[in-house]
C-alpha cells in the first residue's frame, strides 16, 4: 500500500469512540460465562435440576451461538451489521430478564437458548465492523487487541462482580448485568457506529441455515451424551445424523453463487491453522474453568466472593499477556509467540494434574494462572490472522468463523470434559454406608449434590460425606489436567510447524500474511463499498 493512499484510510476520533461501543458486547459476553460458572451451585440449590439439565442450562448458551453465529455473520452483510447488532442488543437484554427470573430449570434452559442466538448476532458484527472501521493494517491489530483485551477484563471482573452479585443478591441476578450494557449500546451505537452492508450479496439460503444447524447441534448433543452415559444408540445415531448433515453442508456451499459459508476461505493455511488452534484452545480453557470454579467453591468451601477474587490473578495474566503478544511480534514470528505460550498453558495444567482436595488451593490457582496467561497469545494473535487473512469483503464470515470456533470449543470443552469429569466423579466416589438412601444417590451425581446433601446430615457424617466426594472431584479435575496439557503441547507443535509469520520487525515483508495481504486489497474493497458504507 502506497504511502500516499494509507492516509485515506486511517481511523479518525469517532471510529475510536466506536470501538469503544464495540467493547459492550464483548465485555458483557466475556462475564456473563464465568459468573454462571459461579452461579452453579446457587442455581443447584434453587432450581433443583438434574446434572444432565445443569450441563444444559451451562453450555446451551454455547452451543446456539455456535450453531448460529455463521448465520448472523452471512445476515450482517445482507441486512447491515450495525442493524444487526441492534437487533441482538434488544433481543439479548429481553433474554437477559428471563433467564435472572426463571422459575424451573426448563425455562432457564430456554433463556439461555435465547441468549445464545442473541449472542451469535453481536460477536460477528463487532469483528465484523472493526474490520470495516480500521483498514489501515495496524490500526487494525491494535483495535482487535483492544477488543481480545475487552473480553479478558470481563473474564477478569466477572468472578468479582458476579460474587458480590451472588453474596448480596439472589443467583439471577447475575443475569440482569446484561440489561443495563444492552441499554447503553442501544443508545450509543446509532450515533457513533457506521452502517455496512454488501450491497452484491445474494440471498440468504435458508437449507443451508438448516444444514448448519442439523450438522453442529447433534454432534455436540451426542459427544456430551457419550462423555456422560457411555457409547449408547442415541448419542452415537445424533452423531452420524450430524456428520451426514455436514457433509451435505459443505456439498451444497459448493454449488450455491452466494453461499452461506464461503468454504474457498480454508484454502489460506494461516486461517485454517489458526481456526482450529483456537478451538482447541478454547475446548482446554471452557472445561477447565468450570471445574476450578467448582473446586474452589465445593472443595476448598469458599464463598462465591472469595472464589472470584482468587481466579482474579489468572484474569489478569490473560490481559497482560493478551496485550504483549502483539508487542513480542517485533522479535519473535507470530507462531512462536503463541507456541510459547501455550507449553506455558500446558505446565499449568500439569500443576492442576497433580493437585489434591484437601490442600491444593494454592497450586490450583497457580495452575490456573499458568493456563490462562499461556492463552492469551493465541487469542489475541489468532484472532488478528483470521480476520485478517480475509478478504475485506468477506469480513463478516471470517468473523463468524472465527467466534464459532472459539464458542464451539468452549461450550464442547465444558460438555466434554465437564462430563468425563463428571463419570471420574461417579466411578470413584464412596457413600458411607450410614448415609440415607436418597441422600447417598443424590450425591453420587454431582459434588454440588453431595454438598447440599452434607448440610441436612450430622456433622460427623456430613464430613465423612464430603471427604470422599471431594476426592472423587479432584481427581476429576487431575485428569482434565492431563488432557489439557496434551493438547496444549500438540497445537504448540502444529501452530509452530504450519503457521509461518514472519516477525513484524523483519522488515518490508512482515506481516505478509495476513496484514499486509488485505491491506494491498483494500483499495478495490472500498471502492467497492462507498455506496454502502454510511453513517
Amino acid at each position: 500500500m502506497s504511502t500516499i493512499a494509507e492516509p485515506r484510510h486511517r481511523a479518525g476520533p469517532r471510529e475510536w469512540l466506536g470501538l469503544a461501543v464495540l467493547a459492550l458486547p464483548t465485555l458483557l459476553l466475556s462475564i456473563d460465562v464465568s459468573v454462571l460458572h459461579l452461579a452453579v451451585p446457587h442455581v443447584s440449590a434453587s432450581l433443583d435440576p438434574s446434572a444432565s439439565q445443569m450441563l444444559w442450562i451451562i453450555d446451551i448458551y454455547g452451543f446456539t451461538i455456535a450453531g448460529f453465529l455463521v448465520t448472523m455473520g452471512t445476515l450482517g452483510d445482507r441486512i447491515g451489521r450495525r442493524r444487526l447488532l441492534l437487533i441482538g442488543a434488544a433481543v439479548f437484554g429481553v433474554a437477559s430478564a428471563a433467564a435472572a427470573y426463571a422459575t424451573d430449570p426448563a425455562t432457564l434452559i430456554a433463556a439461555r437458548a435465547a441468549l445464545g442466538v442473541a449472542g451469535a448476532t453481536l460477536m460477528p458484527s463487532t469483528l465484523a465492523l472493526i474490520s470495516s472501521m480500521f483498514r489501515d493494517a495496524k490500526q487494525r491489530g491494535v483495535a482487535i487487541a483492544v477488543w481480545v483485551t475487552m473480553f479478558s477484563l470481563g473474564i477478569a471482573v466477572g468472578p468479582v462482580v458476579g460474587g458480590a452479585l451472588l453474596e448480596l443478591f439472589w443467583w439471577g441476578s447475575v443475569f440482569l448485568l446484561g440489561v443495563p450494557i444492552m441499554l447503553l449500546l442501544l443508545v450509543t451505537a446509532p450515533v457513533l457506529l457506521p452502517e455496512y452492508r454488501d450491497p452484491d450479496a445474494g440471498r440468504l439460503d435458508l437449507t443451508s441455515v438448516a444444514l448448519s444447524l442439523g450438522a453442529i447441534l447433534p454432534i455436540v448433543y451426542g459427544l456430551k451424551e457419550l462423555a456422560n452415559d457411555g457409547g449408547t444408540l442415541v448419542p452415537l445415531l445424533a452423531i452420524a445424523v450430524g456428520l451426514v448433515l455436514g457433509v451435505v453442508f459443505v456439498r451444497r456451499q459448493r454449488t450455491l453463487a452466494s453461499p452461506l459459508l464461503d468454504l474457498r476461505l480454508f484454502r489460506d493455511r494461516t486461517f485454517a491453522t489458526a481456526l482450529v488452534a483456537l478451538l482447541l484452545s478454547m475446548f482446554i480453557a471452557g472445561g477447565t474453568y468450570l471445574y476450578v470454579t467448582q473446586y474452589l467453591q465445593l472443595v476448598s468451601d469458599k464463598s462465591p466472593m472469595t472464589a472470584g477474587l482468587w481466579l482474579l490473578p489468572a484474569a489478569f495474566a490473560l490481559i497482560v499477556t493478551s496485550m504483549l503478544a502483539p508487542v513480542a511480534t517485533r522479535w519473535l514470528r507470530p507462531a512462536h509467540v503463541v507456541g510459547i505460550g501455550l507449553v506455558i498453558s500446558a505446565a499449568g495444567h500439569v500443576m492442576l494434574s497433580l493437585a489434591d482436595s484437601p490442600s491444593g488451593l494454592a497450586q490450583v490457582v497457580t495452575g490456573f494462572l499458568f493456563v490462562y496467561a499461556g492463552g492469551g497469545p493465541l487469542i489475541a494473535l489468532g484472532t488478528d490472522m483470521v480476520v485478517g487473512s480475509a478478504p475485506p469483503e468477506q469480513a463478516g464470515s471470517a468473523s463468524a468463523l472465527s467466534e464459532t470456533s472459539t464458542e464451539l470449543g468452549m461450550a464442547l470443552g465444558v460438555a466434554v470434559l465437564g462430563s468425563i469429569g463428571t463419570a471420574v466423579y461417579r466411578g470413584q466416589i464412596t457413600v458411607p454406608a450410614e448415609v440415607p438412601a436418597e441422600a447417598a444417590d443424590a450425591a453420587r451425581g454431582t459434588l454440588a449434590a453431595a454438598v447440599a446433601e452434607a448440610e441436612k446430615l450430622s456433622a460427623d457424617l456430613g464430613a465423612a460425606l464430603l471427604g470422599p466426594a471431594r476426592d472423587a472431584f479432584t481427581s476429576g479435575l487431575n485428569l482434565i489436567g492431563v488432557l489439557g496439557a496434551t493438547l496444549a503441547l500438540g497445537t504448540a507443535v502444529v501452530v509452530a510447524i504450519v503457521i509461518r509469520t514472519p516477525a513484524s520487525g523483519d522488515g518490508d515483508s512482515a506481516r505478509t500474511d495476513p496484514a499486509e495481504k488485505s491491506a494491498a486489497d483494500i483499495g478495490p474493497a472500498v471502492a467497492a463499498q462507498d455506496g454502502s458504507l454510511a453513517p
